[in-house]
């Protein structure tokens, strides 16, 4: 015991006598020489996902003008398939790009996927939807505070009571599921709103006209209509503005697709609460890059969301 002390001792004098190194931060970045592949596996082919391509477009040729030159794929299911988006993101896998992009459409199974990726020695990051902490995220983590904001407003709007109907989007998007639970939440605190339809639509557009025409004659006092994505506040508003009861009926939603928009200024749909997904495609590429150039990044970056109303229109 002795002289492994004695030991101790004399090697860390020994160490302290040496000359202190500088070491220079930069040595810890690696040079992008190559071509970067990224691929980005959306939930569904939808508009909204045209949005985020244009901005990781944007930084695409920004990192051109640096010298890094990228090749983007996107490779979505056209309907929100779960074992289709899967079997994406298992292909993309066995390509070994520098990096995948995932918007997830079942936490659990995308999750097991995105492991077996990073094992075999591919970035990724996550978008769009929260799937797990274990990988870097860009966009709003919790949906949840924009389902209560909307829930807030639409019970404002009608006085705290009504009937209300809900266009649940897909089951399985932690999005779409967390903005109905705080839409939920913020209904309980007004006992005279009764929720007396629920419906998903897979964020299919058609499925959401239908079934907000079938609602409107199981209900045609239906007072409020929630939308918990891009697509379903749209088809809510196409089948409300087709029978006539346009103004009769609050509809809030999620996103600013162009038509959403155009009915809020027209004033068919009341609110809606917008992401910024054109941030989440540029952060997107920024972060792939600087992964592989040994780079430090943000394991979340919350792009937020903002509220869009009739006084928001230039025209009204």
């Amino acid at each position: 015991m002795k002289l492994k002390t004695t030991a101790a001792l004399f090697t860390a004098a020994w160490l302290m006598a040496l000359p202190a190194v500088a070491q220079d931060q930069a040595d810890l970045i690696t040079p992008i020489e190559n071509k970067l592949t990224f691929v980005f596996i959306p939930k569904v082919i939808h508009p909204w996902y045209d949005v985020v391509q244009a901005g990781a477009e944007y930084a695409v040729n920004e990192m051109a003008k640096r010298g890094v030159e990228i090749e983007m794929i996107w490779d979505q299911p056209p309907q929100a398939d779960v074992a289709d988006q899967n079997r994406r993101i298992e292909t993309n896998i066995g390509r070994q790009p520098d990096g995948i992009a995932v918007a997830c459409l079942d936490r659990v199974t995308n999750v097991q996927l995105m492991n077996e990726a990073v094992k075999a020695g591919v970035h990724v990051i996550n978008f769009n939807s929260f799937c797990d902490d274990a990988f870097p995220f860009v966009g709003p983590k919790s949906s949840v505070q924009d389902g209560y904001d909307l829930g807030e407003y639409l019970a404002e709007e009608l006085g705290g009571e009504g009937t209300i109907a809900i266009l649940s989007g897909s089951l399985t998007a932690s999005d779409h599921v967390e903005r109905i639970e705080g839409f939920k939440d913020a209904l309980s605190q007004h006992p005279e709103m009764e929720i007396v339809f629920e419906q998903p639509d897979n964020d299919i557009l058609d499925q959401a006209i239908t079934l907000t025409e079938n609602m409107l004659q199981a209900h045609p006092d239906i007072d409020g209509i929630f939308g918990s994505n891009a697509s379903n506040p749209i088809g809510a508003a196409r089948a409300v503005q087709n029978a006539g009861k346009a103004g009769e009926i609050v509809i809030v939603g999620m996103d600013d697709l162009p038509e959403a928009v155009d009915f809020v200024c027209s004033g068919v749909i009341s609110a809606l609460k917008a992401q910024r997904q054109w941030d989440m495609g540029y952060w997107t590429i920024l972060y792939l890059v600087a992964m592989n150039e040994n780079h430090t990044y943000p394991m979340a970056h919350d792009t937020g969301t903002r509220f869009l109303t009739q006084e928001d229109c230039v025209d009204k």
